[in-house]
C-alpha cells in the first residue's frame, strides 16, 4: 500500500456540479426530486488491485487485478472507504458502530465515501434524459456480451461525464437505505451487472440487498465531497 499515491487516486475522480435529479421507484409507483450539491465520483469501480492494496484480502470470485472487486457487502464497502481515507490522512466519512446498521456520516469530511442514490443516478445519466447513455453493446458488459464474467474496468465507452462502467459489469452499492418501512436496513445498489439482460442495465433501475450480503455481480465505486 506504500506505493499508493493520493494524486494518482484523485486523478481518476471527476468533479460534478450537481443539480436536480428525478428519482422513481416502480415497485411503489413513487417519483421524487433531489437537489444535489457538487460532488466527486471515481471514473471507475474499485478494482481488485486497489481493494487488495487497501483491504488486504481479495474477496472477488472472478479474479483479475483490473476487474472490479465484487462479492463485497455494503459494510465492506463502507469500511474500505474509511481505510482509504485513513491511509491518506483524510477525515473518514463514516463512524462505524458494532453492527452494519450503525453507520453515521460525518458532515463535510474530506475522505472517501459511497455515492448517494441520487448522486449515482445523476452521474450515470451523464447530463442526458435517456437512462442509456449510448448503444448498450458499446457502453456495458451485460448478459449478451460478457461471456458470463466481469471484465477489466474502462474497456467500454464512457458517458458524457467521462465515467466508465456505470452500466453493466457489476452493480454498485450506494449509501442509502432502500425502504426502511418495508425492507429495514436494506441498501440501494445500481447499474446492472455482467449477468443482466439489457433492460437491467439502465441508469434509473434501483435494487436493494441486506448490507451484510455479498454477491458476485455487486461492487462499488468511491465518491468524495467537494471541499472549499
Amino acid at each position: 500500500m506504500d506505493n499508493l499515491d493520493l494524486d494518482d487516486v484523485l486523478a481518476d475522480f471527476v468533479e460534478l456540479e450537481g443539480g436536480r435529479v428525478d428519482l422513481r421507484d416502480d415497485r411503489i409507483q413513487a417519483k421524487w426530486q433531489v437537489e444535489l450539491k457538487p460532488f466527486c465520483l471515481s471514473k471507475f469501480p474499485v478494482t481488485q488491485a486497489l481493494f487488495t492494496q487497501v483491504g488486504g484480502e481479495n474477496p472477488a470470485r472472478f479474479s483479475g487485478a483490473n476487474r472490479p472487486v465484487e462479492s463485497v457487502s455494503w459494510y465492506d464497502a463502507v469500511q474500505f472507504s474509511n481505510r482509504m481515507s485513513a491511509h491518506f490522512g483524510l477525515q473518514p466519512v463514516y463512524q462505524i458502530g458494532e453492527s452494519a446498521d450503525d453507520v453515521r456520516v460525518v458532515a463535510n469530511a474530506n475522505g472517501f465515501r459511497l455515492p448517494l442514490d441520487a448522486e449515482w443516478q445523476f452521474a450515470a445519466m451523464g447530463g442526458q434524459s435517456s437512462p442509456l447513455y449510448g448503444e448498450i453493446d458499446q457502453i456495458a458488459w451485460f448478459r449478451q456480451n460478457s461471456g458470463g464474467t466481469p471484465h477489466d474496468v474502462g474497456q467500454k465507452a464512457p458517458n458524457a461525464y467521462g465515467l466508465y462502467d456505470m452500466l453493466g459489469n457489476v452493480w454498485e452499492w450506494c449509501f442509502d437505505v432502500y425502504d426502511p418501512e418495508v425492507y429495514g436496513s436494506y441498501r440501494v445498489f445500481r447499474g446492472g451487472g455482467w449477468n443482466d439482460p439489457a433492460r437491467g442495465c439502465l441508469a434509473t433501475n434501483r435494487r436493494r440487498s441486506h448490507p451484510t450480503y455479498d454477491i458476485d455481480d455487486l461492487g462499488f465505486r468511491l465518491a468524495r465531497n467537494v471541499m472549499p
